[in-house]
């Protein structure tokens, strides 16, 4: 294995398991002359970086593994796959049909985008003909698709897998299978994955002739099962890796965290170089600061461990400092260089065998760090004895209570690395999430979450994920909207996707808004009273005539130039929808016009999402819905609300026979979902939005359900059965449906005397403050981190503290269960201007070796107050 990199430049690293000449120009890229003639009038700027090395093997026909920031774009290989499907002479042994080329993506809209810039090239290359397969579970659809001549083929596993229960001879035509995304297929669908390749490994092997087979796998982390997938379906692939921190996983680099206190990091530095010279490795201790290194240094020195020193203030440069690190181990000494982070760009080194991260590192000095072994990356597969053997190459990262907020990243890539957690680290790192989701508290709700019940990568999901009574109960849904949750009327007006729409809920006597879009209508019929608007203002009303029809509507974003006609963003605020629209249509809207709420409210249906694991529908099913339902009146039965959105199940489509005062149902939109094959059932559904919500309070409009019955359900009752046909739609729906209690019926929490008279939404909304304690032979003290608390209540018992206080409007509860018990009346809380002290009393003397029965990432172990003496265990955190 060799690897090469431009240490000047961390992107322009790369690990190759064998040598290749890149082609960073496009006039010498291998590729057919038609398709560079195409690149070069769209004006393509390539060969990007890693396409320079990983173009040329595919054009070859070798097998290829790639790994690169640049993963995820479908050009790593479509321009070599495309020249190679031009060759026709690899094809001959094919009589009457060419051979297939294969493109698996991790889902629908991944195979969409790769089809889309398929096309685009087809006028170039004569014998691209791609085809997009998206099928349903409906097994006629698979057993409908044909595919004749050479083509390409774009798809996801779940969908090849459908395919070939009625056409098992595709796999026999396969010449070039292209795996897209690679750790994302192996993280979802590793089992149909690798389904895929048994199938194709059998095929190729009863295949007659000498057909070219090629197997190309991209994406942008190593994940472990690549490793069977080079042993048992490739032939000596060649691998390309442009990330360091992947390539330090492909080449066992092992990843250790010590966890120690900030105090002692010298100490532990001393024991772990201690093995080290033993074993004459070449050791990197890095850190962030010119006075660390010069402490570190020193320390070293006077435990007689020999070293060098490199920051950015060091008189020795950096010529002499490498001279002096290559002797040091040519002549049987061992290595060890104390360096500052911002030296070793410069310095270059590459041949380290250790690095010990004494200061804990950003990801990008992360990368850096790693970046000093690769000549020690030991690729191979791991396998227990001999792994010790091969596993030249270690990382070591100290990890203390002063651990910065990089934790979570640094948290993600050990964890995909397979490297041993502490609890410490998994503790700092929930902390800093649940920071960074603090601080999301004024984004919207994750549309996923409310969507589907489940958002699946919170980390990366810029909206917030808990709910903010300010936001979502701002603009609740009017009591007089909702006559009964058994059953409105509701009227789709727009479609987000399947089932998510915005539109009315409209009422059955005398509804509002009918009256107002009349009277709106009436008044701007008379010419005078179309008064434009000179000035438009954000968040101002005005009316906005559409196709003859009058609209209230909303500015939400103007241009930042002030011009006499400018285009402004709109909101439709009785439908939900946004537009943009010349200033000089909008006009004055009468303060009576005003004075009824926005009547467009969120509708989402429940029980039901995207099969194969999708995390959104296919636009085939939103196509399909959209022209079935909008702007058509439904019925449907309301299971939960949250501020203007509510979560019906069912939701039917009805007609209304007003001469026999009956209302037909035609169909039910979740069953409609399912019927088109693309759904599947959530059964939690329902369950997660009311755990989210709990316990906001819920909306109780039972109390008009007589009235309600009394008016429309005879009808109903006539048409069907004696059973509410919308409630008994069928056995299946019947059975998974469940109406939310009224809010009377909510869990009330077990609260304290000190916080009974507290609201029940407050508690349930409220923050837990972070918690820090240290202890002598007689008490524990608790210092809770709180700015300028107001209302501070404290309740004291044998084995419990309780603490709350509100702090900059937020409310903070803190409900510890102790681990050993406490003289209640003579404990003591002190309020000061950034935290509350409590004093806890212990019953009986002596140390505690923890503080809570039960862990609490919020609370941790005061290291400052510690004194450890030399007999005594070290406290737990929490």
């Amino acid at each position: 294995f060799q690897s090469f990199q431009n240490v000047g430049e961390e992107k322009n690293f790369v690990f190759l398991s064998k040598k290749i000449e890149p082609s960073s120009v496009l006039e010498t890229a291998p590729l057919f002359d038609g398709l560079k003639k195409e690149l070069s009038w769209n004006k393509f700027s390539g060969p990007a970086f890693t396409e320079s090395y990983c173009w040329p093997p595919v054009a070859q026909g070798y097998d290829v593994v790639v790994i690169s920031h640049q993963g995820k774009d479908p050009f790593l290989y479509i321009p070599p796959v495309l020249t190679l499907l031009q060759l026709e002479s690899d094809y001959q042994t094919l009589p009457n049909m060419g051979g297939v080329s294969l493109i698996l993506c991790p889902g629908w809209k991944k195979a969409q985008l790769v089809f889309d810039l398929l096309k685009t090239y087809r006028k170039r290359c004569p014998r691209l003909h791609p085809m997009l397969i998206i099928l349903g579970q409906n097994k006629e659809a698979a057993s409908q698709v044909e595919i004749r001549g050479c083509e390409v083929v774009v798809t996801t596993p779940y969908n090849l897998l459908r395919l070939l229960e009625h056409n098992t001879w595709l796999l026999c035509r396969l010449c070039h299978l292209v795996l897209d995304e690679i750790e994302v297929l192996f993280s979802d669908t590793a089992e149909k994955v690798f389904a895929v390749l048994d199938c194709y490994k059998k095929a190729t092997a009863q295949a007659q002739g000498n057909l070219p087979h090629q197997i190309i796998a991209v994406g942008t982390q190593w994940n472990k099962h690549i490793t069977p997938l080079m042993k048992e379906f490739m032939n000596d692939p060649y691998i390309v890796i442009t990330v360091i921190e992947e390539a330090a996983i492909f080449g066992n680099v092992q990843q250790v965290v010590q966890p120690c206190m900030n105090s002692s990091r010298t100490a532990e530095l001393l024991k772990i170089l201690d093995f080290t010279q033993r074993t004459l490795q070449k050791v990197l201790v890095c850190t962030d600061s010119v006075t660390e290194v010069e402490m570190i240094h020193k320390a070293l020195k006077s435990n007689s461990i020999v070293s060098l020193k490199k920051h950015k203030e060091s008189k020795c440069n950096t010529k002499c400092v490498l001279e002096r690190w290559r002797k040091m181990h040519t002549s049987g000494t061992p290595a060890v260089l104390v360096v500052g982070d911002d030296c070793l760009q410069p310095l270059g080194i590459t041949d380290a065998t250790c690095v010990i991260h004494f200061s804990f590192p950003s990801p990008g000095v992360f990368r850096q760090r790693l970046q000093c072994m690769t000549d020690n990356f030991c690729p191979g597969v791991k396998d227990s004895a001999v792994d010790q053997e091969r596993t030249k190459a270690k990382s070591v990262v100290l990890l203390t209570e002063k651990t910065s907020c990089h934790a979570p990243e640094i948290l993600h890539y050990l964890k995909h690395a397979e490297a041993e957690i502490p609890e410490e680290l998994s503790d700092s790192a929930a902390r800093v999430l649940e920071s960074e989701e603090n601080e999301k508290f004024s984004r919207p709700l994750c549309a996923s979450l409310k969507t589907f019940g489940i958002c699946r990568n919170r980390t990366a999901c810029p909206d917030r994920h808990q709910i903010n009574l300010s936001t979502d109960m701002a603009l609740n849904i009017a009591d007089e909207m909702i006559e009964t949750p058994d059953r409105v009327t509701i009227l789709p007006l727009l479609i987000v996707h399947a089932t998510n729409y915005f539109g009315r809920i409209v009422k059955k006597q005398k509804d509002q808004y009918t009256v107002l879009a009349k009277e709106m209508n009436d008044y701007f019929k008379v010419p005078e009273h179309r008064i434009s608007v000179k000035i438009v203002e954000k968040t101002v009303l005005y009316g906005l005539c559409e196709e003859a029809i009058w609209h209230r509507v909303q500015v939400v974003e103007t241009p930042a130039k002030d011009e006499d006609v400018c285009e402004v963003t709109i909101k439709y605020i009785d439908e939900g929808r946004t537009s943009q629209v010349n200033s000089d249509q909008l006009l004055h809207l009468p303060a009576e016009f005003q004075s009824l709420p926005p009547q467009a409210v969120e509708i989402i249906v429940c029980r039901v999402k995207p099969i194969d694991n999708e995390v959104e529908w296919n636009p085939k099913v939103t196509d399909h819905i959209n022209h079935k339902i909008k702007g058509k009146l439904h019925h449907a039965k309301v299971v939960h609300t949250l501020g203007k959105t509510v979560w019906v199940d069912p939701m039917v489509g009805v007609t209304n026979l007003a001469i026999l005062k009956l209302w037909i149902n035609e169909y039910n939109i979740r069953s409609e979902i399912l019927s088109t094959g693309f759904g599947t059932d959530n059964p939690e559904h329902i369950a997660e939005i009311q755990k989210l919500c709990r316990p906001v309070p819920v909306l109780n409009h039972g109390e008009n359900l007589e009235h309600f019955a009394k008016e429309d359900t005879a009808g109903l009752e006539e048409v069907s059965n004696p059973q509410d046909p919308l409630i008994q739609e069928n056995s299946a729906e019947s059975c998974s449906t469940s109406a939310v209690p009224p809010s009377d019926n909510l869990a009330k929490p077990q609260c304290f005397s000190a916080l009974e008279n507290t609201p029940l939404n407050e508690l349930s909304c409220s923050c837990h403050p972070q918690i820090k304690w240290f202890q002598d032979n007689e008490t524990v003290t608790l210092m809770i981190q709180i700015l300028r608390a107001a209302d501070s209540k404290w309740e004291f018992s044998k084995e419990k503290v309780v603490f709350s206080a509100y702090s900059e409007g937020r409310l903070y509860v803190a409900d510890l269960e102790l681990y050993q018990s406490i003289i209640a009346e003579k404990s003591t809380c002190v309020i000061k201007d950034r935290e509350a002290v409590i004093l806890l009393v212990k019953e009986k003397k002596g140390a505690w070796c923890k503080l809570l029965k039960n862990k609490n990432v919020h609370v941790s172990l005061d290291f400052e107050h510690w004194e450890e003496s030399e007999d005594e265990k070290p406290f737990t955190v929490g």
